[in-house]
This record gives C-alpha cells, structure tokens and sequence, in this order.
C-alpha cells in the first residue's frame, strides 16, 4: 500500500514538474533569453518560492530545459543518421535537422546558449556558459560514439571519433549561431557548405566491418 501511494505521489511530482517546464518553454518562447523566474512562476500560476522548491534556482531550471531539448534534438540527429541514404545525404541531413530546430525555435536556442543582457529583476546574476559548455559536451560525445559505431578510422578510431565528434559539434554550433543572428544566405546552401568543409577523410574512410554503414 505503502509502496502504491509512493508511486502515485512520484508520478503525480513528475507531471507537475512536466508542467512547470511546459509553462516556462511558453515564456522562453515569447522573451528569450530575458525570460525570468518571476515570469514562468506566473505563467505556471504559481509563487516563485515554488518553483524554487522543484528547480532550485534558474540554473536548476535552465538545466532541465536543456536536457528536455537536447534529449530530443539528438533523437532527430540520430533519424537523420540512421536514415537509409547515402552517406553524404545522411551528412547533409544531420546538418539540416541541427540548423532547422535552432531556426524553428530561436528564442529557446538563445536562451540555452546566451546570457541575458541584464539579469531580470528578483533574479539573481545567471552564467548561462557554466551550463551549456556541458550542453555541446554532450551532444559532442553523442555524434562521436555514432561516427565510431559506423565508420572504420582504423587503431586509433575511438580518439579520431571523438575529436571529430567535438569539432563537428562545434563547427555546427558557431556555423548556426552567425548564421541564424545574420541570416547570410539560405539554409540549404549553409547546410552544403558546411556538408563540402567535412566531405575529406570522412568520404574516403570504409565502414565498418559486419557493422552499421555511415
């Protein structure tokens, strides 16, 4: 019995924190980086003491957001590269699903990668670099371990894969920043670009014995 109303109290936690990021992506979607706590406590209906009560602070809050979107931009990543294409469309793909979610919803990619100007007023200074270094992090080791599963590099392919799993990240990460603050040119031609600056070694190496081909 005991155990049965643990549960429903767990589930019943997890849904309102569902909710509570649900009501703060509404704000950061309307302010950018300039969304407050005072600002998603009200658009959630309730008192900042609460919402401090399940994310801490802003951090707190900023790292759920940023799992929340970065879990489902890497699901969308690896479609991209699991699709049955050739490997430079599959390229050319995963550039594209990266670029489009950052258009789609710029106020959100703002607010995950750029401080505010200024802080809000009741909200404490906020290093928005102390959480989304980890963001790129991890998006880096996730491209890494698919180049490794799918791309024969040889004796030392664990470390290349890496490396060009970062470099990767970060040419995509500073490409789409210039790009969506500038608007340069259309994304299609970004995206052959960028696919043109990776088509060297990643176009000559084999895949994979007996594994998946990349």
């Amino acid at each position: 019995m005991e155990t049965t109303q643990r549960t429903d109290q767990q589930r019943s936690a997890e849904r309102r924190r569902r909710e509570l990021l649900e009501a703060a992506d509404r704000v950061v979607l309307r302010d950018g980086p300039g969304a407050s706590m005072n600002a998603i406590a009200a658009e959630a209906g309730i008192t900042k003491p609460i919402l401090y009560r399940h994310f801490g602070d802003k951090g707190g809050l900023y790292a759920a957001l940023a799992k929340r979107h970065t879990d489902a931009l890497l699901e969308a990543l690896r479609a991209a590269l699991d699709a049955p294409a050739e490997r430079r469309e599959r390229v050319e793909a995963t550039l594209d699903t990266y670029l489009a979610a950052i258009e789609a919803r710029p106020q959100v990619y703002r607010f995950l990668m750029h401080p505010a100007e200024a802080p809000s007023p009741g909200d404490q200074g906020f290093d928005v670099g102390v959480h989304s270094t980890p963001l790129l992090r991890r998006l880096g080791e996730e491209l890494a371990e698919v180049i490794e599963e799918r791309v024969d590099l040889g004796p030392e392919g664990a470390q290349l894969a890496r490396v060009w799993g970062h470099g990767i990240v970060g040419m995509m990460h500073a490409a789409g920043d210039w790009w969506l603050g500038e608007r340069p040119c259309p994304r299609a031609e970004l995206v052959r670009s960028l696919a043109d600056l990776l088509w060297g070694r990643l176009a000559a190496a084999g895949n994979r014995v007996g594994g998946p081909g990349f």
